[in-house]
């Protein structure tokens, strides 16, 4: 199995594709990095004396909303996100932890998770042809003379998947570390993330938050390329496999949300349970409001990576 695994790794490390993709992303991370500083340096951030009245005020506005919601069954998942909002500012305020928009290895990090998409779809591509196009330039026949039985095959193809995969998972983290220390450099004092877990504020390891960060994203995408995966073993088609499963890959979470705006059977569909990050920071998981737009307006603005982009908005 060991060398069957080995054999595959370096067919897939033949083709130029593998170099050229691999080339994308750390360019791709460079051109952020570049961006990135160019913003900084337009307009240096600033110390807001005053942000414990802004806390204030947000944990009150907050609060009044979500006096409105106590009587409301429908909204679950929108309580569950303000009383998040409303312990971390409050952690905040009792531990005298002010917000910062510095520009830091770590932020640079946890903003190269776009990346992570990126090397999905070549994760995907992967998976897709890595049987058929065995079948496609007969090369399948060299491996089926040999006396190994063709699940050991099939499964020496999916491991070697599976690892480009975390391969390319393990250069964003790396590359994007080495760029925003170059870039950036380290924060001034110690930093950690702020949790919401259990009803509790934890403060946890940034290195460690971020690690894990880059794991739970790259659920979904393992997911999709199993799929592609199979259809390409089933199929026999490199077309098919790939266009099917770049279709789940960019509309399988809408289609998802927009079901469950309907039905409550949607949150057995897979796409509203490959997101864990609810175990581990807190944040709801299927939105179970009827007002798609504002989840999606909300997940935009709190998502978007830099912070000088996302004061603009």
């Amino acid at each position: 199995m060991v060398k069957l695994i080995i054999n595959e790794w370096v067919k897939l490390f033949k083709r130029t594709s593998t170099f050229v993709m691999i080339g994308f992303l750390i360019l791709g991370m460079i051109g952020m990095g570049a961006i990135y500083k160019y913003l900084d340096n337009q307009s240096s951030p600033e110390t807001n004396e005053n942000w414990q009245e802004e806390l204030e005020t947000t944990i009150a506005e907050d609060r009044e909303f979500l006096a409105e919601l106590q009587s409301s069954t429908s909204y679950g998942n929108l309580q569950t996100y303000y009383e998040r909002d409303i312990a971390l500012n409050e952690y905040r305020l009792q531990n005298n932890i002010a917000p910062t928009s510095e520009q830091t290895i770590w932020t640079f990090v946890n903003d190269a998770t776009s990346f992570i998409s990126i090397s999905g779809i070549f994760t995907i591509i992967i998976a897709a042809g890595i049987v058929a196009s065995e079948f496609t330039s007969g090369t399948i026949k060299f491996l089926l003379v040999r006396p190994i039985s063709r699940v050991k095959i099939l499964l020496s193809k999916y491991i070697t998947v599976i690892l480009f995969g975390l391969s390319l998972l393990i250069i964003v983290f790396l590359f994007s570390s080495l760029i925003g220390a170059l870039l950036f450099g380290f924060p001034s004092e110690e930093s950690f993330h702020l949790a919401y877990h259990s009803g509790e504020v934890i403060e946890r390891n940034i290195v460690f938050h971020l690690i894990t960060h880059y794991l739970l994203y790259s659920i979904d995408i393992l997911m999709i390329a199993t799929m592609a995966f199979m259809i390409s073993s089933v199929f026999r088609n490199n077309s098919l496999a790939i266009g099917f499963s770049l279709f789940l890959f960019f509309s399988g979470a809408a289609a998802t949300l927009l079901l469950a705006e309907q039905f409550d059977w949607a949150k057995y569909i897979l796409f509203s349970n490959t997101d864990l990050s609810v175990y581990f920071d807190g944040i709801p998981q299927l939105k179970d409001d009827d007002n798609v737009f504002y989840y999606s307006l909300t997940y935009i603005l709190f998502h978007f990576p830099h912070p000088r982009i996302h004061s603009f908005l």
